[in-house]
């Protein structure tokens, strides 16, 4: 390459410019197919009045029991539905879901697998909220083509019905760029904290596969696996059925394809490439990566504060159908504390167990969890480590921490406002040695899981919630030596909501000092 080969330069000079989000080549937060039948759902289901703490602790022992349309209706609106509007001043309508999303992008879709349910012939649908219908990709009963792409889970045979999850990764990178990779496990995952609740609080079972082999999953719902691709499935109600007969259904890729995608959609490898590396091919491969994570060793330290018992508590709790439909993320806390028993139901029963074919029945986990709690009424202001084995936190230092949680949430003041703030934590070394690339999307999955219960536990009781992002290694550095070689996949920050909900300015000491030191200050001059 000559001094006069131009081109390079033009390329640094484009790909170096500061602007604003294009906001010409915004994705629609919608799929849509045009010509394909349209099966519209029924909207006269009830809510439901479990409890929500009860919901989201639940066992998800199934009965056995069948979904109707009703049913499948019931479960698509209160995990990934469109749940209401609103109309704002400056941004004009806005369209709430049933689950949290970063930047209210929702790059996931839904799709259902199923057999003949009364009131839907067997088939695999598209579900579109927008309109709150399915529409049919293909005609026909498809569960043997999950069975086979799972390496034989039986739970896929023995339900009737089977919603697979993918992410349109443009709609998220389009904002956050590289880093939407982990947003759409993190919006996957709330949303199958509302679906695994709802279904729970039925009394049915449900379960989360990230095991296939991907190529046959995307191929079934016509998808590329690079604009789109298929993330999770989730069998649900029903028992382990039988091995099902070969299927005489053929898998041709779909005659009609969704809406082409938007004019700009900038093209990110690295994406592309995370997710292609941790692809399975074959059955074998999915049979040989199921499984659970070996338990690490114990780190006990002192001083110890058990979680208060919620089994006689006072505290008011919210029905998850009026949860589900009043929910939405703080943009600001009061910085009151919330009680004990509040914090520890919230603690608690999001932390029951996941069921997922990475993780146990025993309640085991890809994450560990780690706390700042700034106001807490009976809780010392500090840093916690929270212990599943005894069920409470193991305090690692005490002082105010404000301003350092406001500046490891990216130097926002929901971390430094807020009652407490919860890092989920990963030793991704140890998960990948067990679960390779793809534990990856595992360990994000379970904390945008564990994230979306929380959301649900803290609106019960009439508080707030809001996911954040952070600063990574800062995160590991500040718990360390405990957390030492831990990575952090998600935060949730807890708390009273503000009654002005709105965003406030901040900058924490840190980023002050930071800020100072970048424009030439001595390590002294602070």
């Amino acid at each position: 390459m000559s001094n006069q080969d131009i081109e390079a330069a033009r390329v640094y000079h484009e790909f170096t410019k500061l602007s604003y989000i294009n906001l010409r080549n915004k994705p629609p937060i919608y799929k849509s197919y045009a010509d394909l039948p349209v099966f519209p759902l029924p909207t006269n289901f009830s809510e439901s009045k479990t409890s929500t703490l009860d919901a989201v602790a639940g066992v998800y022992e199934g009965d056995g029991a069948s979904p109707d349309l009703g049913a499948l209706a019931r479960w698509l609106f209160f995990s990934a539905g469109l749940v209401r509007k609103g109309v704002f001043p400056k941004a004009g309508e806005v369209r709430f879901r049933a689950a949290a999303s970063a930047g209210g992008l929702y790059p996931i879709e839904t799709y259902l697998v199923c057999k003949d349910i009364p009131g839907l012939e067997a088939g695999v649908y598209h579900f579109s909220p927008r309109d709150f219908a399915l529409r049919q990709l293909r005609k026909g009963d498809y569960r043997s083509e999950l069975y086979r792409a799972t390496g034989g889970d039986r739970s896929i045979s023995g339900s009737s019905a089977t919603l697979v999850f993918t992410a349109v990764f443009w709609r998220s990178a389009w904002k956050y760029r590289v880093r939407s990779y982990r947003y759409c496990f993190w919006d996957n995952g709330t949303i199958l904290a509302n679906l695994l609740a709802t279904v729970s609080a039925e009394g049915l079972s449900a379960r989360v596969i990230a095991g296939f082999v991907d190529a046959r999953v995307n191929l079934l719902l016509g998808v590329d696996g690079e604009l789109e691709a298929s993330l999770c499935m989730v069998p649900l109600g029903g028992e382990d059925g039988p091995q099902p007969g070969p299927s005489p259904l053929a898998m041709t890729p779909l005659s009609a394809g969704p809406e082409a995608p938007p004019d700009g959609v900038i093209d990110y490898p690295e994406i592309r490439h995370m997710h292609t590396v941790s692809e399975l091919d074959t059955e074998e491969k999915v049979v040989a990566w199921r499984g659970v994570l070996p338990s690490g060793p114990p780190q006990i330290r002192t001083p110890f504060y058990s979680l208060e018992s919620t089994e006689n508590s006072s505290e008011e709790v919210g029905k998850l159908g009026d949860v589900i439909l009043g929910r939405g993320s703080t943009r600001r806390f009061a910085p009151d504390p919330i009680s004990r028993s509040q914090f520890s139901a919230i603690i608690d029963h999001s932390t029951k167990g996941v069921p997922a074919d990475f993780l146990g029945p025993d309640g085991t986990s890809l994450l560990d969890i780690y706390i700042i709690v700034n106001s807490v009424d009976g809780l010392p202001a500090g840093s916690y480590f929270f212990s599943r084995e005894r069920r409470g936190l193991e305090q690692l230092q005490e002082r105010d921490l404000r301003m350092e949680a406001g500046h490891l949430c990216f130097e926002q003041a929901l971390g430094a406002d807020a009652s407490a703030v919860v890092f989920f934590m990963s030793d991704l070394e140890r998960v990948f040695r067990r679960f390779g690339n793809r534990g990856y999307r595992a360990a994000q999955m379970e904390a945008g899981i564990l994230g979306g219960k929380m959301y649900l536990c803290a609106h019960s009781l009439g508080l707030g919630a809001s996911g954040l992002t952070f600063y990574d290694d800062d995160v590991t550095d500040f718990f360390s030596p405990h957390s030492e070689g831990k990575s952090t996949m998600f935060v949730v920050a807890l708390g009273v909501t503000d009654k002005v909900n709105r965003v406030r300015p901040f900058r924490s000491r840190v980023g002050v000092l930071l800020d100072a030191l970048s424009r030439g200050a001595e390590q002294g001059d602070r």
